[in-house]
């Protein structure tokens, strides 16, 4: 089992290589040991083989999400977990796209990933997952989620931490006996709080267990006119310019959904 004393960590990239590359930068430029993905390399963005020479280039170790599991079984939707018609017909336009762009060797690559991994941080057993440890598009939000579940998870699941993404939100919680929860965010889309930036967490034991949330500005601009040149949804470049999701609002639960625009 991989053991580190101090990880980034990062989720959903969306297609986001503009992102993705500058935070790469500046991971390795706060010395980390390594680097984790937790899955959902494509949807949402532009140019998805654009990612892939990224994330081996900087040895990013990646589990798969449930896009990087439908483009790599060739199914016919993301299985995002969507229930709401407007979010699955904009959910359809990213898969179809993200599919079609995504050469034949990526698709075989993102087939061979696991779908959880296992590490050490110091101290810490460390269990990484897309949605959740239960279920790979399970939405774990902070507002939903008792601390005593959470610690059931934990238990049941043999793990002193439990990192997930897939919500696009990222938040933390301790748990008892020194176990934490948390979510890492998303690097691929703003996490609808009108800020352009998006982020990834560092995690370090040394020896306690502490997590940063790192913000990480990128050429969102540049981004935002790669996906119209692409005919992409004018809904998603406006949450590229302005920080606020038009789009997967219906899955948010009205804590979280207060917070933004829509």
């Amino acid at each position: 089992m991989p053991s580190h004393t101090r990880i980034a960590v990062f989720g959903g990239v969306y297609n986001n290589y503009l992102a993705l590359e500058a935070a790469l930068r500046d991971a390795r430029s706060r010395g980390v040991d390594a680097v984790y993905c937790l899955g959902d390399l494509g949807a949402f963005g532009p140019h998805p083989d654009r990612v892939f020479p990224l994330l081996r280039d900087h040895g990013v170790l990646c589990i798969q999400g449930n896009y990087d599991n439908s483009i790599g079984e060739g199914l016919a939707d993301c299985q995002c977990g969507y229930t709401d018609p407007r979010d699955n017909y904009f959910a359809h336009i990213s898969y179809e796209y993200t599919f079609n762009h995504t050469s034949l060797a990526n698709r075989l690559w993102m087939k061979e990933l696991p779908q959880q991994r296992r590490i050490e941080l110091g101290r810490y057993r460390l269990l990484l997952c897309h949605g959740s440890p239960r279920k790979m598009n399970e939405f774990l939000w902070e507002s939903t989620c008792p601390t005593h579940f959470l610690d059931h998870l934990a238990t049941t699941h043999n793990a002193d931490v439990i990192l997930t993404t897939h919500t696009g939100v990222k938040w933390q919680r301790r748990l008892s006996h020194d176990r934490h929860f948390v979510n890492v965010g998303v690097l691929g889309r703003p996490e609808n709080d009108g800020r352009t930036n998006v982020g990834y967490a560092i995690l370090t034991a040394n020896p306690n267990f502490e997590v940063e949330f790192i913000p990480v500005e990128y050429d969102y601009r540049r981004l935002a006119a790669e996906m119209r040149e692409e005919r992409l949804p004018l809904e998603f470049v406006e949450t590229v310019m302005t920080g606020w999701w038009t789009t997967c609002l219906e899955i948010l639960p009205s804590k979280e959904r207060r917070r933004g625009r829509y």
